[in-house]
This record gives structure tokens, C-alpha cells and sequence, in this order.
């Protein structure tokens, strides 16, 4: 993949990304700027008479306020309060959801509308994937991570007592709008946990989104850096640019989850009290670790993942007397195939591969580079 370019978002004119349209879905935009609700209504379109805004908790005035806009320019708005972050991901809560649009009426004109972070819109876009065969949904991310990685792509899904979104559809949004003003009032650790994301799009693709983040760390870990929106731009281009060559993981999207097999068996082991971008940081520096004893990686883009996470205060490690438990989650990772273990590294900065069937000496190896 080639360095992607990107000019920020300024307060008045909304960047506007493209996802899809290549590869045979139907195209839509990513919105980042600033005062971006009042675009919501025109993604809902006329042909809507009901809305849902599914928000979390934690969101309740934010959820009712736009529910109560809504209701405003004549939709037939609901809300319906979810629990927050990875709590939400149920078939239980799911259950909850379609029974409020069984209750609203809604029919398949209708919207649904994801307010809040990754877990809220992945269980918002999986809600309108499976109502009536699929509805059309926009998400509204209100964190790092939902902004550069949940609410992109369309990849919806829910967690099982046996791992994390494997109960899921590809369900692409009709838009999304990442309103920079939202994070203006995120706690620094949930700031910075989404910043592993970006950071991670940075090692696959776009190695400019580095060297921002390290020429001043600190101004990367709050919303009012100088750098953010092209920080959260560059992520969303880099993710856009994959989705729409392979909307459905068969190949190239595969690179997306760079840190993730190890990250969402960390989740799983912490029973999703570990903030995602926490554990896909340990994820990352396994990966690396592994890509540089496969004889994939050089020492110093290996030594950079440690340098670059640590700058803005991520996690490098996790319990080394948890491998046993956490080698069995990745067996039954989405990206294996039967029992052979697939990881995404790199075989240089920007140059994401896979490795099949490590052998499980060299795992071991890699994990004992990140484990305290």
C-alpha cells in the first residue's frame, strides 16, 4: 500500500471520505469535522418515517437529544438505552433492540442510528443487519476508536462466552459522521486507548501518521493537538482504502487486525474489562516480536512499535503466566482456518503479510518479549 495523503479538517467544511464503490457495494461517506449532527437528517433520507438512536449509558443526554431533534424535523424518533462498551455486545441486548423496533413499527425504510463507541455501533450495525434481513443504519462514533476502526467497513458484530464478534454480518452504514467535537470531553485513557489504532494504521500503510505521533507525544494524547484531525483522518483513509478493495475479509482486510488475534484473547482473558486499544498495543509488540525472529521484520521497525506506543502512554505487556489460556482463544480466531494459526506481520514498515502455522516455540518466544 502507498503513504496516503490527507488535509485536516478545518471548523467550517467537513472532510468527506469515500468508502466502498469498488468492489461491487454501494458507495458512502465518512464525515470528520466539527457541528456535524446537522448532516444526520439528510443521511436519513426522506423515504424514513422512524428512527432509532441506540446510544449507551453513559450517552443518555446525548442519545435524547438527538432523538428529541429528530422527532423535531418529523421522524418518528425512539431511543433505546443500551449498557456501555462491551456489556452491550449480547445476544441478550440485541434481543432487547429488536424488540423496541418490533414495538416501533419498523419497517425497512426505516434507520437505525449508533451513537456512541466501537461496541455501541458494532452492536447498533449488527441490530440493522439482522432486522428485516437489513436495514440501513449510519453511525455516530463518539471515541478515537470508533471514529478510525469500529464505525468503518461495516464489519457489525456481537461477543459470545467463546470470544469476541464471532456472531457478526458485514452490514455496511449509509454514513458516518465523526463530530471531532465529541472528543473534547473523553477521558485521556480512552483517548489514548484509540490512539492504537491509529497508530497501528501507521505500521501497515501510512508510516507520516509515525512520524506525527513522534515528533510531540504528548499533543497526540489529547483531542486539542495540533495534529488530531489528520491523526483521525489518515486512520479513516487507510481503513477506507482496504474495505473497499475487500468488504468481506477474503484477503487484503485481513491486514486490518494487525495486533488484534492476541489483543481480542487478552479481552476475552480479562472478560472485556481491558480497553480494546490497550490490548491491541501488547497485540502489536507480540506481532512484531513475531514477525522479527520469523526473519520478517528488522530490528529497528520492531524496536519502534516499543517507542512509539510507550510515547503516548499504551501498554507493552500483559501476564506471562497466561499464554496457555490465551494460545487456546487464538485457536478459534476468526482469521484461523481450522487448526492452523494465521497472524498478520509485517515484512517491513508498511508492509503487512500473513504467517501461517508459526511454530509454537517462536510463539512462545514472541510472548515472552511482552509478558511481565
Amino acid at each position: 500500500m502507498t503513504e496516503q495523503s490527507a488535509a485536516p479538517a478545518d471548523e467550517q467544511t467537513p472532510t468527506r471520505i469515500q468508502v466502498g464503490g469498488t468492489a461491487g457495494t454501494d458507495p458512502y461517506e465518512v464525515l470528520v469535522g466539527r457541528s456535524l449532527l446537522g448532516e444526520l437528517a439528510g443521511l436519513i433520507g426522506a423515504d424514513a418515517k422512524r428512527v432509532a438512536v441506540i446510544h449507551p449509558e453513559a450517552l443518555a443526554e446525548t442519545g435524547e437529544a438527538i432523538r428529541a431533534d429528530l422527532a423535531d424535523q418529523g421522524y418518528e424518533a425512539v431511543a433505546i438505552q443500551v449498557p456501555n462498551a462491551e456489556e452491550a455486545k449480547t445476544a441478550e441486548v440485541a434481543a432487547y433492540c429488536w424488540k423496541a423496533l418490533g414495538t416501533s413499527g419498523f419497517t425497512r425504510s426505516d434507520v437505525v442510528v449508533g451513537v456512541g463507541g466501537g461496541a455501541t455501533t458494532d452492536l447498533a450495525g449488527f441490530v440493522a443487519a439482522t432486522w428485516l434481513r437489513g436495514v440501513r443504519w449510519i453511525a455516530v462514533p463518539t471515541t478515537v476508536l470508533g471514529m478510525v476502526d469500529a464505525a468503518v467497513g461495516g464489519k457489525t458484530g456481537i461477543n459470545t462466552a467463546e470470544g469476541k464478534n464471532l456472531v457478526g454480518a458485514f452490514h455496511p452504514p449509509a454514513g458516518v459522521l465523526c463530530d471531532l467535537g465529541a472528543l473534547d470531553s473523553l477521558g485521556v485513557h480512552d483517548y489514548v486507548s484509540g490512539l492504537a489504532e491509529v497508530i497501528k494504521a501507521g505500521f501497515i500503510a501510512d508510516p507520516e501518521i509515525l512520524a506525527l505521533i513522534e515528533a510531540d507525544p504528548e499533543a497526540a494524547r489529547s483531542p486539542q493537538g495540533p495534529h488530531t484531525a489528520e491523526l483521525l483522518e489518515r486512520s479513516i483513509r487507510v481503513k477506507a482504502d482496504v474495505v473497499s478493495s475487500d468488504l468481506k475479509e477474503s484477503g487484503l482486510r485481513e491486514i486490518l487486525n494487525y495486533g488484534h488475534t492476541l489483543a481480542h484473547a487478552i479481552e476475552k482473558n480479562e472478560r472485556y474489562k481491558w480497553r480494546h486499544g490497550a490490548a491491541v498495543s501488547v497485540g502489536m509488540v507480540f506481532a512484531a516480536e513475531l514477525g522479527r525472529l520469523a526473519g520478517r521484520l528488522d530490528d529497528a521497525t520492531a524496536d519502534r512499535h516499543r517507542s512509539v506506543l510507550e510515547s503516548v502512554g499504551l501498554p507493552l505487556t500483559y501476564r506471562g503466566d497466561q499464554w496457555p489460556k490465551l494460545l487456546e482463544t487464538m485457536k478459534v480466531d476468526k482469521k484461523s482456518r481450522g487448526d492452523l494459526l494465521r497472524f498478520i506481520v509485517l515484512n517491513g514498515l508498511g508492509r503487512p503479510t500473513v504467517l501461517e502455522g508459526p511454530d509454537p516455540a517462536v510463539l512462545l518466544a514472541a510472548y515472552g518479549e511482552v509478558s511481565a
